[in-house]
């Protein structure tokens, strides 16, 4: 194993445990060199589940690639790492054949977020959707079946943001 700050090819463990529920194990590594201390995670993969992009391209699921995308979403929010880690890691599993179309887990993670947190939902969802006006992101929280409520003080905020835009 290649230490990540001076990187030598000389590393020992130092220590190794199960993670993620058995799924993974971690291992704390001491470089010979530099003796700095990292950490590692194997895990086991059977087949690689492949995504195909919208572009057409096919590539392998990259797991940390989702889970740092939930991380942003998620960010100040009352989620855990827990959960995110076993969403992400767990699609792999779920997931009963060979490729998966981006949209699919798109619309997987979406599910996700919107069980889990409303505004991390509609963060991941602004992105996805690529919203190019806020009145499109407007419309998309209605569609949502909200709370009139939640209605009324996003008219409120918009309107405020509007406000403020005028009066500069």
């Amino acid at each position: 194993m290649k230490c990540p700050y001076c990187s030598s090819n000389d590393t020992r463990v130092v220590n190794s445990r199960p993670s993620d529920d058995g799924h993974a194990i971690r291992r704390r590594r001491e470089c010979a060199d530099c003796h700095r201390r990292f950490t590692t995670y194997e895990r086991t993969q059977l087949e690689a589940l492949m995504v195909r992009k919208r572009s057409g391209k096919v590539e392998a699921f990259a797991p940390d690639k989702l889970l740092e995308k939930l991380r942003v979403a998620t960010n100040k929010r009352p989620v855990t790492e827990k959960q995110l880690r076993e969403f992400a890691y767990g699609l792999e599993d779920e997931v009963q054949t060979a490729r998966i179309d981006a949209e699919e887990i798109g619309r997987r993670t979406l599910a996700f977020l919107k069980a889990l947190d409303d505004v991390a939902y509609i963060r991941f969802l602004s992105v996805y959707r690529d919203f190019d006006s806020v009145e499109r992101f407007i419309e998309e929280i209605r569609q949502l079946g909200g709370d009139p409520e939640i209605d009324a003080a996003v008219e409120a905020k918009v309107a405020e943001a509007r406000d403020e835009d005028g009066d500069a």
